[in-house]
């Protein structure tokens, strides 16, 4: 293989002023890869709900704020161009796509790693939070954790698939559903939501209910599921129970951020149901109604938490990805109109996901 350019300077977004909608291109410095790391050259990055969570400083729950300069992204693919030290056996070369996840480093010992919760790890790192992400042209990832991008996956289609889709897809084998039962979307117009639907409908065999605000119900429709309520949804649990012959869903899958849906959850389960937990709510935390004590102990309910799947799941959802059953509905925008695109995200007009095309 001829050699590879590598250039000095790259061009990277950085949130300039956290805890605002504000993004700034800058020129940093290419950096050499350490012992076990590789360098990559991305051509595209996904745009994710967490990375505006990060960027206004609004999840409480992380230990520190956002610090200036701080470059954000976690759904990053493109080429390996330089490996560094100790990486000969790692599985992974020079010109491989790869793709980097949310977590874009494990420490592969504490207890979630060695139950293959390798996503809560302990001591993970944070792409865009605790490391450099994604929204940046060049990036070091470890070699033994980036995830390989199957071919025939085009690298557009691929970015979203590595958080919005192992997320959803680990959330639907955690949520108990089985092949020819009732899952509710909760969200299921947005980024994680429209692909939750395909993966759930074409991929499980489950029966699918959408629940989002109005202009998504096509897309919601186009992505698999078999109905859709709008937004506000009328009466407690919004029709959920009417089409599921009174009974409710087997599992929720909450996909948005917003505590409303939290709130209405545990009303559109049937005995012994699920709700998932995916989405972060921003700010202080609101009670939910419907999940305490008295209630979830009389129609024995499940609450589940998950934050992003594992390495295994990653290969797995973009196999998916390869075999046509998951279509992301995303649009291209350069890396120069990234704040616009928080800004649309701040203003819930986005559908599907947006893609940053960062040549």
């Amino acid at each position: 293989m001829a050699d590879i350019q590598i250039p000095k300077t790259y061009k990277a977004a950085v949130y300039d002023k956290p805890g605002t909608i504000s993004t700034k291109i800058e020129t940093l410095e290419t950096p050499e890869p350490g012992p076990g790391q590789v360098l990559i050259n991305l051509t595209h990055s996904g745009v994710c709900h967490s990375d505006f969570g990060i960027m206004t400083s609004k999840w409480l729950h992380l230990p520190f704020p956002t610090k200036p300069g701080q470059v954000g992204g976690h759904e990053g693919v493109g080429k390996i161009v330089k490996m560094g030290p100790g990486t000969e056996n790692s599985g992974v070369k020079v010109g491989q796509r790869v793709g980097v996840k949310w977590v874009a480093d494990v420490c592969s010992s504490c207890p979630p790693c060695l139950s293959g919760y390798d996503g809560q790890c302990f001591a993970g790192k944070v792409s865009g939070y605790y490391t450099p992400g994604t929204f940046q042209q060049y990036v070091l990832g470890p070699a033994h954790y980036v995830t390989p991008i199957p071919d025939g996956v085009d690298s557009i289609q691929a970015a979203p698939m590595l958080c919005a889709g192992v997320t959803t897809y680990a959330a639907l084998r955690k949520s108990n559903a089985q092949s020819g039962q009732w899952v509710v979307m909760l969200g299921a117009g947005g980024g994680l939501g429209h692909i939750a639907c395909q993966i759930a409908a074409r991929g499980m065999a489950m029966r699918v209910i959408g629940v989002d605000a109005a202009p998504k119900r096509q897309l919601v429709l186009d992505s698999g599921a078999e109905h859709f309520i709008a937004l506000p949804a009328p009466g407690g649990n919004g029709g959920v129970k009417e089409l599921t012959g009174g009974l409710g869903a087997h599992a929720v899958l909450v996909l948005t951020a917003a505590n409303a849906a939290y709130g209405s959850a545990c009303d559109m389960l049937r005995f012994g149901g699920t709700v998932v937990c995916v989405g972060v709510p921003e700010g202080e935390p609101m009670p939910v109604r419907g999940c305490v004590p008295q209630y979830m102990i009389a129609r024995a309910l499940h609450v589940v938490g998950v934050a992003v799947g594992n390495r295994r799941e990653a290969i797995e959802c973009l196999e998916l990805c390869q075999r046509g059953v998951v279509k992301v509905h995303c649009r291209t925008e350069p890396l120069e109109n990234l704040t616009k695109v928080f800004e649309e995200m701040h203003s819930q007009q986005l559908q599907g996901r947006v893609v940053m095309d960062l040549s």
